[in-house]
C-alpha cells in the first residue's frame, strides 16, 4: 500500500488537532521575536531581493555578525503571514500545525515505500504525537524543520519513482529530486542531506543489495572481470554520481552565500566547542548519546540547553562515558544488521538508519562547530528514522500472537502518554515567562535561563523580581559578561546609578583587553561589546564625565572598528558635547558601514541642522526619503525644515510630505498643526483653520494650536470667534499671559468690556509683575473710562517699569497735554468731569487743535489698532488704543515663533507671518501719522 488514504489522513489530522489545538494561544516567544517581530524582511515595504541576501534573523549574509542561517524560503513564508495577518501569532501557530500535518502524510507515504502497513501506520502516528515536536511546531521559528521536512520527503518520495522499466533512469524523477533539495535547503541547511539518504535508499531498497553483494561487486572490478559487471551497476552509478554532482553545487553555493565564513559564537554557547582535547571530543560524543535518550525518553525536555547546561565530559573515567559506549553499541549492531541485510526489513532499517544520522550531522559538532549544546528542533527529522525503527520493533513484536494484546496496549499507552506530554508541553510554551520558569526545572545551571526569565519579568515590569533572577544568573555562571549587564540595566531602571555602574564596570572587565588594530568577534545577540554602549550612556548623564563617556565609545570602536552603534552613539554625545563637526564624521563614518540605513541619513541630517547648513540637512533628509519612503520622523522634520525656510516654492512640497506623514500617523495632532502654519503662510485662511481645528480635536489641550487659531481668527477681522478658543486655551494653560493679553484687548476694542479687560490684565500682571504691556495696557483702560488722573498715574508707573520705551513717555505727555487743555478749557472745573474723558465738551473749541479732527484722530486710530491687534507687551512696538494702544503683532509673532519651536520648529522666520507683518507696518505708519497731528496741535 503506497497511497494515503482520506481516512488516514483525517485520523493523523485528528492527532494533530488533539496535540497541538493549545498552540494556537500562545504568543511569540523565545526566537520568534527575533525572526517575527523584529525581522524587517517580513514587512512590505523591504524589498523582497532583501530575503534572498539576509540571514533568517534579517542580518546582511556580508556582516560578520551574521548568524549565516540562509532559509529565505522559510522567511518568504513568514511574510506572506505577515501580510495576512500582521503580527498576530494565532495565524502563524495555525500554518504550523497544518505543515505538520502536512509532513505527516507525507512521512506516512515514505514509510509505505518501506515497511508493512502497520508498521507505517504505527510509525506515522508516533510522528505526530512525539513531545520532541514541540519546539519545532509551537515554536514559530521551528517552521524552517516543517518546511525543509516536506521538501526532504517529496525528494525521497520523488527519487523512488526514478527507477524504471529494466532498472532504466526515469530523468524527470530525477530532475524533481534536485529541484526539491534544493527547496529544502532554502528552507533549511540540512535539507541537503538527503542526498545521503536517497543513495543508501538506492543501494539497499530500490537495488536489493546488501554489504556482501557490493563487496562481491567491487572486487570484480578491482580484478579486471568489468565485462561481467552486473547490469545495475552503471545506472546506479550514474543516478549517485548525478546526485553528488548536484550536492557539490549545492555546497559550493552555499559557501559564496555564507561569503567562505562560519558564524562566530561564544564559549557560552557551545562550551566544548572552545575546549582542548580529550575533553572536547568526549563531550561531542556524549551529546550524541543525549539527543538518542530525548527521542527514547521524551521526559525533561528544555528550550536551551547552552552555557552550563551539560557540564563538559573532562576524562575518560567520567560515567556519562558509558552511555556514549552504550549509544554506539546499538547503533553499531543496527549498522551491522543492515549492510549484511538479507529481508526487506533489514533494508528498511538501513533507511531507517539514514534517516536517523544524515540529517543530524550538521548539528553534531563533528565537523565543525554550532551554535547550540542541544536543540530539540533539530530531532525532528532525525525522529523519522527513530520513530519508523520503533514502527519495525512493533510490527515484529505484534507478529507474535501471545504477545500482541501486551504489545497493542502499549501502543496505546505510548501514544496516551506522548500526547499528553505534548500537550503539557505546548503550555509551556505559552508566554516567555511559563517557557524559561519550565526550562529552569531542567537546567538550573544555564544562566542564559535565569537572565531569559528576568527579561520576561522586566517585560511585566517586575523590575525588583527580574533583578533577583539576573544575579542569580552571575552566581549561577560569575564570567557571563550579559548577565552583570543586565544586573547594571535593571539598577539604572531602579534609579541605582552606583550599583548600575559597578555591575557595567565588573561586565567590562570580564571582555578582552583593547588592542590598537585587533577586531573582537562577538554574536549577534547578546552583543557584549554593548557594555561599552551602556556603560556610557549611565555617565553621559553626568555633565561632568562627558570626556570619561566619550573614551568608552572609543574604546569600543578600537575593540571593533565596524561597530556601527559605537559611532551612532558617539555622534549623540558629541553634539551634547557642542563638537558638531566629530558627530559629523562619527554619522558619516556609520553611514560607510551601513548606507542603506535611513536612520544614519536622518541623524546626519539633524547634525546639519545644528551646524546651520540647511540645504545640506535637506539633502540628506531627501537621501533617507529615497531608502525609505515612508520614514515617519525624516517626513515630518524635513517638511518642518521646508516651511522654515520660508522660501515659498518649498510649501507645496512641504504639504506633500506633511500631508504623507499624518496618513501614517493619522493621531498625532503635530502633523495637523503644521499643515495650518503651511496654509497660514499661504494665505489660505479657511484651510488653515480647519487643519488647527483637526488639530485641537485630537488633543484639547494644545496650547500651541489654540493660541494659533486665536491670532489667527483675530488677525482676520474674526475676534469674537477668537473669544471661545482663548477660553479653552486658558481653562487647559491658566498661566498662558499672552492669551490673557489678547483676550484683554478683544473684550477692550470689540466688546467695550472694561471690565473684563481689567481682570485679565491684573491676571497677567499676578503671573508677571514686571509684564510693561498688561500695565500699559490697563493705563489705556482707564484712559477709555475718562479717568485721566489715574492714567497719567498708571503711566507714570510703567515708565518707571520701562524708562527706555519712547511710546510710554510720548503717550503718557498725550496725557498730561490733555489734562492741561481741560484744566485751561474749564477754569477750575468738577474733578469727576476732569477725570472722565466722555463728558469733554462736544464744541469746535481746540483742544490743543480742533476737537473734532482729535475725535476723528481717536477713531482713525482705534481702526488701526483693530488691524494691528494688540499683545503682551515686552518688546518695542509702539500702542495705539484710542490714543494709541501698543501694536500686538511683533508680540504674537514672537508666540507663534515660540509656540512653533516647541514642536521642533526653529526661531526667527521672519517669513512665516508675512501676512501678519504687513498689517503691523501698516498700523505703525498710520500710528506716526497720528502722532504727527497730536504733536502738531499740543
Amino acid at each position: 500500500m503506497g497511497v494515503v488514504t482520506f481516512k488516514e489522513a483525517l485520523c493523523l489530522a485528528a492527532l494533530v488537532s488533539i496535540c497541538y489545538f493549545n498552540s494556537l494561544f500562545g504568543g511569540f516567544v523565545f526566537d520568534d521575536i527575533s525572526a517575527i517581530q523584529d525581522n524587517k524582511d517580513l514587512r512590505p515595504t523591504t524589498p523582497l531581493v532583501n530575503l534572498f541576501r539576509n540571514d533568517f534573523w534579517g542580518t546582511p549574509m556580508s556582516e560578520e555578525r551574521s548568524h549565516k542561517s540562509y532559509r529565505p524560503m522559510t522567511v518568504l513564508t513568514f511574510r506572506l503571514n505577515y501580510l495576512f495577518s500582521g503580527l498576530n501569532p494565532a495565524p502563524y501557530h495555525l500554518a504550523n500545525c497544518v505543515l505538520h500535518w502536512l509532513v505527516c502524510l507525507l512521512y506516512l507515504a515514505t514509510c509505505y515505500i518501506l515497511v508493512p502497513t502497520h508498521a507505517a501506520r504505527f510509525a506515522a502516528a508516533l510522528f505526530a504525537v512525539h513531545p520532541i515536536h514541540t519546539e519545532a511546531v509551537t515554536g514559530v521559528v521551528g517552521r524552517a524543520e516543517l518546511l525543509s521536512s516536506i521538501c526532504f520527503l517529496a525528494a525521497l518520495l520523488c527519487y523512488s519513482k526514478s527507477k524504471g522499466p529494466q532498472n532504466s533512469i526515469v530523468w524527470k524523477a530525477i530532475a524533481g529530486t534536485v529541484a526539491l533539495i534544493f527547496l529544502a535547503t532554502l528552507c533549511k541547511e540540512q535539507g541537503i542531506t538527503v542526498v545521503g539518504v536517497c543513495c543508501i535508499y538506492e543501494v539497499f531498497v530500490a537495488q536489493n543489495l546488501s554489504l556482501g553483494e557490493l563487496c562481491s561487486t567491487a572486487l570484480q572490478l578491482l580484478q579486471g572481470k568489468g565485462a561481467g559487471s552486473p547490469a545495475w551497476l552503471r545506472t546506479t552509478s550514474l543516478k549517485i554520481l548525478v546526485l553528488l554532482l548536484c550536492t557539490l553545487a549545492l555546497v559550493l553555493v552555499r559557501v559564496q552565500v555564507i561569503q567562505s565564513q562560519l558564524p562566530v559564537f561564544t564559549r557560552f554557547d557551545n562550551p566544548a566547542a572552545v575546549t582542548s582535547s580529550p575533553a572536547r571530543q568526549l563531550t561531542y560524543n556524549y551529546l550524541l548519546s543525549l539527543n538518542g535518550w530525548l527521542l527514547l525518553a521524551p521526559s525533561a525536555l528544555c528550550c536551551d540547553w547552552t552555557m552550563g547546561s551539560v557540564p563538559l565530559v573532562q576524562s575518560v573515567f567520567d560515567p556519562r562515558n558509558m552511555a556514549t559506549v552504550v549509544f554506539y553499541v546499538i547503533m553499531g549492531s543496527l549498522a551491522w544488521r543492515t549492510v549484511w541485510a538479507d529481508t526487506q526489513e533489514d533494508r528498511a532499517l538501513s533507511v531507517a538508519l539514514a534517516l536517523t544520522v544524515l540529517p543530524f550531522l550538521p548539528a553534531s559538532n563533528l565537523f565543525f562547530p554550532v551554535g547550540f549544546v542541544v536543540a530539540e528542533r533539530v530531532l525532528y527529522l532525525p525522529s523519522m528514522g527513530f520513530c519508523l525503527a520503533t514502527g519495525l520493533g512493533w510490527q515484529r513484536l505484534a507478529s507474535r500472537r501471545q504477545l500482541y494484546l501486551f504489545v497493542s496496549f502499549g501502543f496505546a499507552f505510548l501514544l496516551a502518554t506522548h500526547g499528553m506530554k505534548t500537550l503539557i508541553r505546548n503550555h509551556d510554551w505559552r508566554t516567555e515567562y511559563s517557557l524559561f520558569t519550565s526550562a529552569l526545572k531542567v537546567n538550573k545551571h544555564n544562566a542564559k535561563l535565569w537572565n531569559n526569565v528576568g527579561h520576561a519579568l522586566e517585560n511585566q515590569k517586575a523590575f525588583g523580581d527580574a533583578l533577583r533572577y539576573f544575579v542569580q544568573a552571575t552566581r549561577v555562571q560569575p564570567d557571563d559578561v550579559g548577565a552583570h549587564m543586565n544586573v547594571g540595566r535593571t539598577y539604572k531602571t531602579l534609579n541605582q546609578t552606583k550599583e548600575a555602574e559597578a555591575a557595567y564596570r565588573m561586565a567590562k572587565s570580564l571582555m578582552p583587553q583593547v588592542v590598537p588594530g585587533k577586531r573582537y568577534s562577538a554574536r549577534v545577540a547578546p552583543n557584549h561589546l554593548n557594555v561599552y554602549l551602556q556603560l556610557a550612556s549611565l555617565i553621559r548623564a553626568n555633565e561632568s564625565r562627558l570626556q570619561e563617556a566619550d573614551q568608552l565609545y572609543q574604546q569600543a570602536i578600537a575593540m571593533r572598528a565596524d561597530f556601527k552603534q559605537a559611532y551612532i552613539s558617539r555622534g549623540e554625545l558629541l553634539l551634547k558635547m557642542g563638537r558638531a563637526h566629530d558627530a559629523k564624521a562619527a554619522y558619516e563614518t556609520a553611514i560607510r558601514l551601513d548606507e542603506g540605513n535611513a536612520d544614519l541619513w536622518y541623524n546626519l541630517a539633524i547634525v546639519h541642522i545644528e551646524l546651520q547648513e540647511r540645504s545640506e540637512a535637506l539633502r540628506h533628509f531627501d537621501m533617507a526619503l529615497s531608502i525609505n519612503p515612508t520614514h515617519r520622523l525624516v517626513l515630518f522634520n524635513s517638511a518642518l525644515l521646508m516651511h522654515e525656510l520660508g522660501e515659498a516654492w518649498r510649501f507645496p512640497e512641504a504639504r506633500r510630505r506633511m500631508l504623507q506623514y499624518i496618513e501614517l500617523e493619522p493621531g498625532d495632532e503635530r502633523g495637523y498643526f503644521n499643515l495650518g502654519m503651511v496654509a497660514m503662510d499661504e494665505g489660505q485662511t479657511e484651510e488653515s483653520e480647519s487643519w488647527l481645528r483637526r488639530a485641537i480635536k485630537l488633543r484639547p489641550d494644545f496650547r500651541s494650536a489654540l493660541f494659533n487659531l486665536a491670532l489667527l481668527l483675530s488677525q482676520t477681522g474674526q475676534e469674537l470667534r477668537a473669544l471661545p478658543v482663548l477660553d479653552d486655551l486658558l481653562l487647559y494653560h491658566p498661566y498662558h499671559t499672552k492669551a490673557l493679553v489678547l483676550r484683554g484687548d478683544i473684550l477692550l476694542n470689540q466688546l467695550q468690556d472694561h471690565e473684563g479687560a481689567r481682570r485679565a490684565f491684573y491676571r497677567v500682571l499676578e503671573l508677571d509683575p514686571g509684564n510693561v504691556q498688561s500695565s500699559h495696557n490697563l493705563c489705556v483702560v482707564l484712559y477709555d473710562e475718562g479717568q485721566l488722573v489715574e492714567a497719567e498715574q498708571c503711566l507714570q508707573r510703567v515708565q518707571a517699569l520701562a524708562p527706555s520705551e519712547a511710546y510710554v513717555q510720548r503717550h503718557l505727555a498725550i496725557v498730561q497735554a490733555k489734562l492741561a487743555q481741560q484744566a485751561q478749557a474749564e477754569g477750575v472745573g468738577s474733578e469727576t468731569e476732569t477725570h472722565k474723558a466722555d463728558r469733554l465738551p462736544k464744541t469746535d473749541e481746540p483742544l490743543g487743535g480742533d476737537g473734532r479732527e482729535a475725535g476723528k484722530v481717536a477713531r482713525r486710530v482705534k481702526r488701526a489698532a483693530e488691524h494691528g491687534g494688540s499683545g503682551d507687551g515686552t518688546s518695542e512696538a509702539e500702542s495705539a488704543s484710542n490714543f494709541g494702544d501698543t501694536q500686538k503683532g511683533t508680540e504674537l509673532v514672537d508666540e507663534v515663533r515660540k509656540t512653533n519651536l516647541e514642536h521642533g520648529q526653529n526661531s526667527g522666520d521672519s517669513a512665516r507671518y508675512t501676512n501678519v507683518e504687513r498689517k503691523r507696518q501698516e498700523a505703525l505708519r498710520r500710528l506716526e501719522e497720528i502722532e504727527k497731528i497730536l504733536d502738531g496741535n499740543l
